[in-house]
C-alpha cells in the first residue's frame, strides 16, 4: 500500500503487517498498515525512540455509508422489467435514491484457473440500475403525503425483459430450464445472467468464475464543487469519506515531513472502521478487536499494555449537522455550527459522544496551534442524540473527544459539505501528530 502526501515526489512506504512477523518488523522509526477483511485500515508510524508501553495518538473514523445491498439471491422480474432485489444499509434517507442513475462496486469472489479463488474489488463505472418514482398523474397527492414500501416500491429495475422484446426466451429463463447439476458454491441461478456477464466484464472473467459477491449501489454522479464561490461540496458519502480522507493524508503528510525523525512520544496511528452506521459490531468495526489487538501487540506485557492505555488519546472524528436554514429550529439556540467555520467539538451528557472538559480543551489547543477556530455542538433536549464510534473506543480506557466538520443532508444520496473546511481537519489530524506528546506534558488532570 502507499500512502501519498499532498507533493507526490515525498510518498512514503508503509509496511503491511497482516501477515508478518510483528516481533521482528516492527522497529522503532517505521511505518507499518494492516487491513482487515477489505474493509478496515490501521496505519501506525513508530517514532525514533519508541519503547513498548509508549502511547497511542489515534484518530479513528468509518468508511461505511447508508446504501442498499445487493441480496444473496437478487434474481426478480416484474411487468416486463428485470429487477434487482436489494435490501437496506444503516439509515438512509432513502427518498433520495428515487430516480437516481445508480451502480454497483463491491467485492467478488472468483475462480482462478490455478484452482484457487481470490476475493476481488469490483466498480462499475457505468448506470445501471434505477428506482423510478411513480408520475404524479398516477398518484395526485404524491407531494402532500409521500411514502413508498421499501420492500416492494423500492426495487432497482436493471432492463427489460428480453422475451418482451423479440418473443424469445430471456438467457435467464433459458438458464432456469437447464437441469444441469448445481454446486453449492455455484450462483448462477441466483442472480440475473445479464448482471453476471457485466461483472465478469469488469474483471476480464468468465460468468462461472463468479462464486459469490458483497456488491452495494451508488450513485454514479460525481463529486463537484458548488456555491457562488465554490464554498461547498456536493458528493455521495461524504459521512464519514471526508474525515477518513483528511485523516489519510495527514497520516501520509506527516509520515513525510522533516519533523518526522525528530518526534518523540506516541505512537501516530490511523483507524478507518467499517460498519459504523449499523453499530460496529464486527468483525471490522469499531467494536472489534482491532484497536486492542494493536494496543496488545505493541505493548504485550500487562504493565506495558496499562502505561499505553494510559498515555494515549483518541480523536474520534465523524460528520456533524451543520445549521440548516430551512430548519433552524432543529439546533439548540447556542449550539449552531456552520460550514467553514471550523472543527466541531460534540459533546452530549448521555454520553452519547465521549467529550468532556479535558479532552475538549486538548482539540481546542491543538487547533489554536494551527490558527483555527472550534464550534461547538450539542442537541436539544426534545431531540434524541446521534452516537459514533468514540464512545465504544473510550471503554477501552482511551481518552476521547468526538469532533467532525459541519455538513448538510446527512445521510442523503448526495450530501453538502464545507470545501474549506477538508482543510480544517487536515489541520486537526497535523497538530495532533506534532504536538500533542508535549501539549500532554503540559496538562496535569488530578
Amino acid at each position: 500500500m502507499m500512502l501519498y502526501p499532498s507533493s507526490p515526489e515525498a510518498a512514503t512506504r508503509f509496511l503491511n503487517l497482516e501477515k508478518d512477523d510483528w516481533e521482528k518488523n516492527v522497529q522503532p522509526g517505521g511505518k507499518y498498515y494492516f487491513t482487515r477483511n477489505q474493509a478496515s485500515l490501521v496505519a501506525f508510524t513508530l517514532p525514533n525512540k519508541w519503547k513498548q508501553g509508549a502511547g497511542l495518538s489515534i484518530v479513528a473514523t468509518h468508511v461505511d455509508s447508508p446504501n442498499l445491498r445487493v441480496r444473496p439471491i437478487s434474481k426478480r422480474s416484474n411487468s416486463s422489467y428485470l429487477q434487482v432485489g436489494v435490501e437496506t444499509y444503516g439509515g438512509g434517507i432513502w427518498h433520495s435514491w428515487l430516480d437516481r442513475d445508480l451502480s454497483v462496486a463491491g467485492r467478488i469472489v472468483v475462480a482462478e484457473n490455478s484452482g484457487a479463488f481470490t476475493s476481488k474489488l469490483v466498480t462499475v463505472g457505468r448506470p445501471i440500475l434505477r428506482i423510478p418514482t411513480l408520475a404524479i398523474h398516477l398518484d395526485r397527492n404524491v407531494n402532500e403525503n409521500f411514502k413508498f414500501s421499501q420492500e416492494t416500491e423500492f426495487v432497482p429495475i436493471l432492463g427489460l425483459v428480453e422475451s418482451q422484446l423479440n418473443g424469445s426466451k430471456s438467457s435467464d429463463q433459458n438458464s432456469s430450464d437447464k437441469q444441469s447439476a448445481k454446486t453449492a458454491s455455484s450462483i448462477q441461478d441466483n442472480h440475473h445472467s445479464a448482471l453476471l456477464s457485466l461483472l465478469a466484464e469488469e474483471l476480464s472473467i468468465a460468468p462461472e468464475k463468479i462464486h459469490d459477491f458483497e456488491l452495494s449501489l451508488y450513485d454514479t454522479q460525481p463529486a463537484t464543487l458548488g456555491g457562488i464561490n465554490n464554498e461547498f461540496i456536493f458528493s455521495p458519502r461524504m459521512d464519514n469519506l471526508v474525515s477518513s480522507f483528511c485523516a489519510v493524508e495527514a497520516m501520509a503528510d506527516h509520515a513525510a515531513s522533516q519533523l518526522f525523525p525528530a518526534l518523540e512520544g506516541n505512537v501516530n496511528c490511523i483507524a478507518l472502521f467499517n460498519h459504523e452506521e449499523i453499530g460496529s459490531v464486527s468483525t471490522t468495526g469499531a467494536a472489534s478487536s482491532l484497536i486492542p489487538t494493536l494496543l496488545n501487540r505493541l505493548s504485550p506485557t500487562p504493565a506495558a499494555l496499562a502505561q499505553s492505555i494510559a498515555r494515549s488519546f483518541l480523536i474520534s472524528a465523524d460528520m456533524g449537522h451543520a445549521l440548516h436554514p430551512n430548519y433552524a429550529g432543529k439546533h439548540e439556540d447556542n449550539h449552531k455550527p456552520i460550514m467553514n467555520e471550523g472543527i466541531v467539538i460534540k459533546t452530549n451528557a448521555k454520553q452519547r459522544y465521549a467529550s468532556d472538559a479535558v479532552t475538549s480543551f486538548v482539540v481546542k489547543r491543538l487547533v489554536e496551534k494551527k490558527g483555527g477556530k472550534v464550534q461547538e455542538f450539542e442537541v436539544r433536549n426534545d431531540i434524541p442524540c446521534g452516537s459514533t464510534v468514540g464512545p465504544m473506543l473510550s471503554k477501552i480506557g482511551l481518552r476521547t473527544v468526538d469532533v467532525g466538520n459541519a455538513m448538510l443532508s446527512m445521510h442523503s444520496i448526495r450530501e453538502t459539505a464545507g470545501s474549506y473546511d477538508v482543510q480544517h481537519a487536515i489541520d486537526l489530524f497535523t497538530s495532533f501528530f506534532e504536538g500533542f506528546a508535549q501539549l500532554d506534558k503540559e496538562l496535569t488532570v488530578d
